[in-house]
């Protein structure tokens, strides 16, 4: 694990970004035989992303049940969830053929756009974490040492247009 940063940090990432959130709640562990390659198939998947950086898949934080993933655009994520070559839509299809209709196991995602600067992150006494882990972690000083700069980082931590 990195050590933590004593220092107030907060996040710079390029661009527009997603939010991609995915988690599931196991309701008949009995069923084991239903649910057990839905949910070893997460880390496999993490993995293959991982080794693919023209994914766009910047990174991932999350345990068991809930997982954060953040992307570089909305359409690279749906190109690697339709992707029949990756490890995902194999997945997806056991999941709409064996277990959907069991009621054994319940899945859920959303999915959330963010534009340029439109984001606040504070991080004290953490190792990089989430989005400081796939971003530029900065101090928080200055204008950014409260939400209401950090909201606005993009404004502040750009030149002025001189043209």
């Amino acid at each position: 694990m990195a050590a933590p940063i004593n220092q107030r940090m907060t996040v710079n990432i390029e661009g527009d970004f997603v939010v991609f959130l995915i988690g599931l709640r196991i309701y008949k562990y009995r069923m084991v035989h239903k649910w057990l390659n839905v949910v070893m198939s997460m880390p496999k998947m993490l993995k293959e992303l991982s080794q693919k950086p023209e994914s766009g898949f910047l990174g991932s934080e999350g345990k068991f049940g809930t997982i954060i993933q953040y992307w570089r655009s909305f359409e690279q994520l749906e190109a690697y969830a339709k992707d029949r070559s990756g490890l995902h839509y194999p997945a997806w299809k056991e999941f709409n053929t064996k277990v959907r209709s069991t009621n054994s196991i319940g899945i859920w995602h959303e999915t959330f756009l963010v534009r340029a600067g439109d984001y606040e992150c504070i991080y004290h006494n953490m190792p990089p974490y989430g989005l400081g882990k796939v971003g530029e972690l900065i101090p928080a000083s200055g204008k950014l040492e409260l939400a209401g700069g950090r909201i606005k980082a993009k404004e502040n931590m750009q030149p002025p247009n001189l043209t």
